[in-house]
């Protein structure tokens, strides 16, 4: 037997072959194991079918769409092998191959041209109640439900049948043609002539299935004209968004004559009369040049007078989209610059003036009260309490635990994951006081926590979930976790919460492992048989995981609940950037929109790290989409607990974009909005100075 050599073809496909097999078991393994963890992590949570509808409605509609487009695409490519002379039946193994490639094309178009989440809140923003729907858009009285679901929908499934129309019909021709040539190779070997004639369109191009396809395409571009005149209402002019005089006696009318174009294309093709489909080019140029010759000789020399009417639903309808439509009072204040000040009058009011300065407070604090390099004070926010029977403004800080500054030994494996697990404590503060020395008068202060009122009071100072938090931590171990500093001594803890989800059990160490490609979980001896796991521990990062499609609001503030526990609180965003007739705005974190609503309130406990989310407008219908498509996962504002609801506070970021709308939407009158001739001035202040 002949030797067999190191760099064989037959050795150098083995290698090959066991690389790939590998490499996907590889990913395999970690996209399987990522979902065991998940799993658990939604089940600690307690929002399971929360959990299996988002993964539902993430594939569904691409599978869908998938069938249908392998159904379309086969069938093409049967046809055009039947239009060539053969039939799939007449080759087996090119059947099985061709299937599976039809199989993954179909796969290709879908995903390119569906978006989930945009057929799933089709779906979800069906039937909302009456106060969801009740603003309609003036020019084709669609209620803005139509805008925000419907419309994108529509538009989304006509993407869909354009695309594969498109693929369906360069299939055909592509099958077609490609079988004919093979049937002419024998002839071309014999002859050892090619005539390039034969690879011309011909032929294929007078099929059915082809022309069907053409129409198929002509009529999803009928609708797609037909959609486009919604797409007017979100027209920028400069001045005013929306349909304008133009759009509205010029624009309109010539789309309905693209629209007509189009349909006549598709007849054309249907009775195999290319050349009239080449009038639909025609009507699109139209379109393209009357508009702005109108608008340059007739509109601009008399704009505001021929605008007016248009430059008024703008108003309307950015005020709407903004929430500056109710609840909004504008009122004078005459300046007294002579007045004396009546101290017993508005005692109630200086009492609660805020003299600290965050930034200020920020370090003060970090000195007095730090008590160690790894722990910080992230963040301070300002809220209120009743104390001693009034009510007081205060300054709350939470101390949090940052590895980042532990060093040397302390910053290994086991003190990061199993040891340093949590912060610890707050420090409060009263807003309006300070002491003889300049520091401020402390309510809640030191580890353990020294209460300096009976008006407060702190049961469960420990911080598992924060702004500041690595991951991931484990917890109920064998190795007790760092509690807090006393001084030159160490006091230590064992976790007594709900927190985290089982880890000691052997598959569940493997798949965290390989998850996170940290091996050191499944070798280590510290777990015991009740120790859990830790993640999303990040107050933001845990609800973007929970409710990604809203926008969480980057400030969270601790509350002080009246059992005594730490609680954070997180606002919540519904955007849009397709209100009709707004304004867009850009909005930091959150990008350009046109509507917005703080439609929902988180709470994450900071101990257990229980996260609900409240609705507080329930007018807002991307909320109630949401609603109905997560009926467990969305509370009403109700079910929040009485001593957190005290603690809801009008977010800061609504605040600034609205005052940024406001600066100019307060002028009603068209004329004077046109002018800007009252245009207001933002005072410029530091974010909670």
């Amino acid at each position: 037997m002949p030797p067999i050599l190191l760099d064989s073809p037959r050795r150098r496909g083995g290698c090959l072959v066991v690389f790939l097999t590998a490499l996907v078991l590889l990913v395999g393994a970690r996209t399987a194991a990522s979902y065991v963890i998940d799993y658990q992590w939604w089940k600690e949570l307690g929002q399971l079918p929360t959990w299996f509808s988002v993964l539902l409605y993430g594939v569904a509609p691409v599978v869908m769409a998938t069938v249908a487009a392998f159904v379309v695409l086969w069938t093409a490519h049967a046809r055009g092998m039947k239009f060539a002379g053969t039939r799939l039946r007449e080759h087996p193994l090119y059947a099985k191959i061709s299937t599976v490639a039809l199989l993954v094309v179909g796969l290709v178009v879908a995903s390119s041209s569906i978006d989930s989440w945009t057929v799933v809140r089709y779906f979800g923003g069906r039937h909302l109640p009456v106060e969801a729907t009740s603003w309609q858009d003036p020019v084709f009285g669609q209620p803005l439900a139509f805008y925000l679901f419907l419309l994108p929908f529509y538009s989304n499934l006509l993407s869909f049948l354009l695309a594969l129309a498109l693929v369906a019909g360069l299939l055909f021709w592509l099958t077609a043609r490609g079988w004919q040539l093979r049937e002419q190779m024998p002839q071309w070997m014999q002859s050892g002539e090619f005539d390039l004639r034969v690879l011309g369109l011909g032929g294929a191009l007078e099929a059915s299935f082809l022309r069907m396809a053409g129409v198929v395409f002509l009529l999803s571009l009928a609708g797609r004209f037909y959609l486009e005149r919604y797409a007017m209402l979100l027209n920028e002019h400069g001045f005013l968004v929306g349909i304008d005089y133009v759009n509205e006696n010029i624009g309109l009318p010539l789309q309905w004559l693209v629209i007509a174009a189009a349909v006549v294309a598709a007849v054309a093709v249907s009775v195999g009369r290319k050349k009239i489909a080449l009038a639909m080019l025609a009507a699109l140029l139209v379109r393209a040049v009357v508009p702005t010759l109108v608008n340059s000789l007739y509109v601009k020399p008399n704009e505001i007078s021929i605008q007016k009417p248009y430059v008024q639903r703008h108003i309307q309808a950015t005020r709407s989209a903004y929430h500056l439509n109710q609840r909004v009072q504008e009122v004078d204040y005459a300046a007294k610059t002579e007045a004396k000040i009546d101290i017993t009058r508005h005692k109630a009011l200086l009492d609660n003036v805020r003299v600290w300065d965050l930034r200020a407070f920020h370090d003060t604090v970090t000195q007095i009260q730090a008590i160690r390099p790894y722990y910080v004070f992230a963040n301070s926010d300002v809220d209120r309490y009743i104390i001693d029977g009034q009510l007081r403004q205060l300054l709350v800080t939470p101390r949090e635990m940052d590895i980042r500054q532990l060093s040397g030994a302390g910053a290994g494996w086991i003190n990061t994951q199993f040891i340093y697990t949590h912060g610890y404590g707050v420090v409060v503060a009263e807003a309006n006081r300070i002491t003889p020395e300049g520091l401020p008068v402390l309510f809640i202060q030191n580890a353990p926590p020294e209460v300096k009122t009976a008006s407060l009071k702190l049961t469960r100072p420990e911080i598992y979930y924060g702004e500041v938090a690595h991951e991931p931590v484990f917890v109920r171990t064998a190795q007790p976790e760092f509690d807090y500093p006393a001084g030159s001594d160490n006091k230590h803890t064992r976790y007594e919460g709900r927190g985290g989800f089982p880890i000691h059990a052997f598959s569940m160490r493997l798949a965290a492992a390989v998850a996170r490609g940290d091996w050191d979980i499944l070798l280590t001896s510290m777990l015991t048989p009740e120790s859990r796991m830790m993640i999303h521990r990040k107050v933001i990062d845990r609800l973007q995981e929970l409710a990604g499609f809203v926008t969480w609001d980057g400030d969270p503030y601790l509350v002080i609940t009246s059992a005594g526990r730490l609680v954070w609180m997180v606002d919540g965003y519904t955007t849009s950037d397709l209100h009709p007739y707004s304004r867009l705005v850009d909005v930091e974190g959150v990008g350009r929109i046109n509507y917005i609503r703080n439609s929902v309130k988180a709470t994450v406990d900071a101990y257990d790290g229980e996260a609900r989310l409240y609705v507080f407008d329930p007018a807002d219908p991307i909320i109630q989409a949401y609603r109905n498509l997560f009926p467990k996962l969305l509370l009403p504002a109700s079910e929040m607990p009485a001593d957190l609801r005290r603690h809801a506070r009008y977010p800061e970021t609504l605040f600034r974009v609205q005052a940024e709308i406001y600066r100019t939407f307060h002028m009603r009158d068209p004329e004077t909005f046109y002018n800007k001739e009252d245009l207001w001035d933002i005072t410029t202040f530091m974010s909670g100075q």
